[in-house]
């Protein structure tokens, strides 16, 4: 396979969509690196609510996380950037100046966005189900086009999700090695 570095991937999207179960299952059937979602450890160990401090160490620790992978044929990045800068504006209604430029950089070679077609499930970190979901769901998507990402829409639910997602990275290594 023809790569300088690490083919980086990121399953992103709205929650409760299966990025955490995506992540595990690409990364053993690809013999890649998982990377587990950072912003779920990082709140479930606060005594408090979190605060804009809080995302802003979570975005600064994604871009380390990134840095740190260069040496991996392949990752798997549980959620990433993105979604940190829609939970920036979504929350706050204001992100740090430097995040743009640290996504516009970004080394991530594709996004598979987890579609809003499997059930939303309560726990005790998730705070948008309903509407939200869908309205944040359409804005990551904005979001990748904006930045102009390679990005693929993965439907479908349990085994047809993980089929549908092993099939697109199929493809794109394909395309990668052929470049």
């Amino acid at each position: 396979m023809k790569q300088k570095g690490s083919i980086k991937i990121v399953i992103t999207g709205a929650e409760s969509t299966g990025k955490s179960t995506l992540t595990e299952h690409l990364a053993t059937h690809f013999g890649g690196k998982a990377i587990p979602e950072l912003a779920r450890g990082y709140i479930q160990n606060l005594d408090r609510h979190y605060t804009y401090a809080d995302v802003e160490t979570i975005a600064l620790k994604q871009i380390e996380e990134e840095k740190q992978v260069s040496n991996e044929s392949i990752v798997f990045f549980d959620t990433w950037l993105i979604i940190t800068k829609v939970w920036f504006d979504f929350v706050y209604g204001k992100h740090p100046q430097w995040l743009h430029e640290a996504i516009s950089k970004s080394s991530v070679d594709l996004f598979l966005l987890c579609d809003t077609d499997i059930p939303w499930i309560a726990d005790p970190l998730r705070e948008n189900g309903g509407e939200n979901r869908e309205k944040l769901q359409h804005i990551y998507k904005n979001e990748l086009t904006s930045y102009g990402f390679n990005y693929q829409i993965i439907s479908g639910a349990g085994e047809q999700r993980i089929k549908n997602a092993i099939e697109f990275v199929d493809e794109f290594l394909k395309q990668t090695e052929c470049n």
